[in-house]
């Protein structure tokens, strides 16, 4: 699988709800059907899809998503849109059975798989850098300046202080 296909995908995953997900206008977008085919597929067949396979958005996931993605496909919204879970997009492009679905299903699934292995290479690394920590706290002030440091690197980027929009008077 080309690293360019993953690069794409990748930053339509999101995490809501505690869950890896993918928009329903993305996930058809990948599978090569319009989104309403897709949701179409999906209610014919609603019990393959429990909660933990694909759920609703509310208004409160909705704006949030808006903010991740300046331009979502389809604009606007008569409808809150449902966000599929690994194995939710997998199982659409069972019930959807064209070939662009099956093929771009296990390209999304392995996408899932990375995200995973990314986030628990990253648990492992502060589980290590906190024995690390208890093992080296008897030597005093320079590891902890050390392990304070490293804390920092593992920490997510501090968001970017944002421009404030409108009119500016001259004061």
């Amino acid at each position: 699988m080309p690293t360019a296909e993953l690069a794409n995908i990748t930053p339509l995953i999101l995490t809501l709800r505690g869950e890896r997900v993918i928009l329903d206008a993305h996930l058809a977008a990948l599978y090569g059907v319009p989104t309403r085919t897709l949701n179409q597929a999906v209610r014919r067949n609603r019990e393959r899809f429990p909660e933990e396979f694909m759920f609703q958005l509310n208004r409160e996931e909705l704006a949030q998503v808006r903010s991740q993605f300046v331009i979502l496909p389809g604009g606007h919204f008569r409808y809150l849109p449902y966000v599929f879970t690994e194995h939710g997009a997998l199982m659409a492009a069972n019930v959807l059975q064209s070939p662009q679905a099956v093929t771009m299903s296990v390209t999304l699934v392995k996408v899932f798989v990375k995200l995973r292995r990314m986030a628990l290479t990253v648990e492992e690394l502060a589980r290590k850098v906190g024995t690390l920590e208890r093992g080296f706290r008897q030597h005093g002030e320079q590891f902890q300046a050390v392990f304070d440091a490293l804390r920092q690197l593992m920490a997510p980027p501090p968001e970017p202080p944002r421009r404030k929009i409108g009119f500016k008077t001259g004061d």
